[in-house]
Formats: C-alpha cells, sequence, structure tokens
C-alpha cells in the first residue's frame, strides 16, 4: 500500500520553494509596464511646450497630447514642478505644410503638415534624464530623427487642425516611447 501523504509533502515542498525563490530570487525584477521605465522616477512635471512658430495654441496642444499618453502607457504621474521627480520639457521649432498632390487646376488636394520639436528630459538635479532629442516630424534625415506627418485631404473635408493633430499625436507617442529605459 502507498503512502498517501507522499504527494502532499512534494507539493508542499514546491510551494514553498516556489514561495522563496520569488521573495528572493527575482528582488530586482518588476512586473508589467512599470520594468520598462526607470525605478527612481515616479513623477513628471510637463510644463507647456514653447513654440516658436506663428501657428497658435501649437504648444498648448504638444503638452496636452504629452501629458495624455504619459498618463495613459506609463506609470509616472503628471504633478507640478515643486513635487515632480523630473521635468519633461521642450519647443516646437518649426512647422511647415507642404503639398502632396494637385489636381489637374494645380489646386492642392493632398497636404502634409510637418513639426519639428525639440525636448529635453531632466531630474531634480537638472541632470538628464535621457539625452535632448529632436523629433522631426519630417522626413528622416539623421539616425536620431523620428518622422511623424499629419496628412490633410481637403476634399472629404478634413481640416489643417486635424492633421496638425495626426502629428502631435504621433510625436507624443515617440516621446513616451523614449522615456523607456534603453536595453
Amino acid at each position: 500500500m502507498r503512502d498517501s501523504r507522499t504527494p502532499n509533502r512534494s507539493l508542499l515542498l514546491a510551494a514553498i520553494l516556489l514561495v522563496t525563490a520569488g521573495q528572493f530570487g527575482c528582488v530586482h525584477y518588476q512586473i508589467g509596464n512599470r520594468s520598462l521605465y526607470r525605478p527612481d522616477i515616479r513623477t513628471v512635471h510637463v510644463p507647456i511646450f514653447t513654440s516658436l512658430t506663428y501657428r497658435r495654441e501649437l504648444g498648448e496642444r504638444i503638452t496636452e497630447a504629452v501629458i495624455k499618453e504619459i498618463e495613459a502607457t506609463t506609470p509616472y504621474k503628471v504633478t507640478d514642478a515643486q513635487s515632480a521627480d523630473s521635468v519633461l520639457r521642450g519647443s516646437l521649432v518649426t512647422e511647415n505644410k507642404l503639398v502632396q498632390g494637385q489636381n489637374t487646376l494645380d489646386d492642392p488636394r493632398i497636404l502634409q503638415e510637418n513639426f519639428q520639436i525639440h525636448y529635453e528630459w531632466i531630474d531634480q538635479r537638472g541632470q538628464l534624464v535621457r539625452q535632448p532629442g529632436t523629433l522631426s516630424l519630417a522626413p528622416v534625415l539623421m539616425s536620431e530623427t523620428i518622422t511623424a506627418t499629419g496628412v490633410l485631404y481637403p476634399e472629404p473635408g478634413q481640416s489643417m487642425v486635424t492633421a496638425q493633430q495626426d502629428a502631435i499625436d504621433q510625436f507624443a507617442r515617440e516621446v513616451v516611447r523614449h522615456m523607456q529605459t534603453p536595453w
């Protein structure tokens, strides 16, 4: 006859080993999206992006998109300047609109909105958390440049604001992607 306590002891021993390994063997690992980001930073302050262009309210729209993306996809919380662990600031350097397609009467039918935005992310001590970068929303010229554009189709009723918002949202996603810890 077989001892019925042997399987229970094996299960108990396996459970104890699993708990012990989880407590001590994997201390530096983090679970979820927190493992993609720096553990020493928990909060970010995002002042309004400055705009060196003549279009109104682009800096505010860029700031709003970046804050929403940080809150939605990172473990960081956006707070005021006094209580933040780091600051993400930037400026819209250039903004231009290009004609991509015309009809036979030379009327623009496809337009493209391009932005170049310079940003930097610094900690409380004023040191760079990540090297400053220029995300160009124009064609790639260097390995550090990221392309994002907003395309405008005026005939179906799309506006320039819609094309700008597409480019702004793409920029916000790229900034948050750059906030991740490099592998």
